[in-house]
């Protein structure tokens, strides 16, 4: 089953050195090797932005070229905007680019791998599945 890699992983993946690696950027090395792991356009989106530096861009926006984006369709839109409110209903912010990862990840049945608190809390609500590390 593929997994949906989340800005988080992303984001920590590219910073560390190789040393230092945590459990789960091991766990996505693995899920790269084995062709399953999935970005999203949104998480793609997120990475590229706030970078300052023309050649830093060029440089991740390289390093990113070579996994295809997840594109959202019209019904992942609906579907995060679903879950938004949801939560919302429930007491739980949370941002419209998290929303549209957990229904990219619901409606392609995949899970999500991710460092980002917040997505244990929409799991009480949302029929997400967050990667296990067993």
């Amino acid at each position: 089953m593929n997994v949906v890699i989340d800005t988080s992983i992303w984001s920590e993946y590219f910073r560390r050195k190789e040393s230092n690696s945590s459990k789960k950027i091991k766990i996505l090395k693995e899920l790269i090797l084995q062709g399953r792991a999935v970005l999203p356009g949104i998480v793609k989106q997120e990475l590229l932005s706030g970078i300052k530096e023309v050649k830093q861009f060029k440089k991740l926006d390289l390093a990113l070229s070579g996994f295809t984006p997840l594109l959202a369709t019209n019904n992942d839109h609906i579907q995060a905007a679903k879950y938004f409110n949801t939560c919302r209903l429930k007491g739980i912010q949370g941002s419209f680019s998290d929303f549209l990862i957990c229904s990219q990840s619901t409606c392609n049945r995949m899970s999500i791998l991710t460092n980002d608190k917040d997505f244990n809390r929409y799991s009480k609500y949302l029929p997400i599945k967050l990667w296990n590390e067993k």
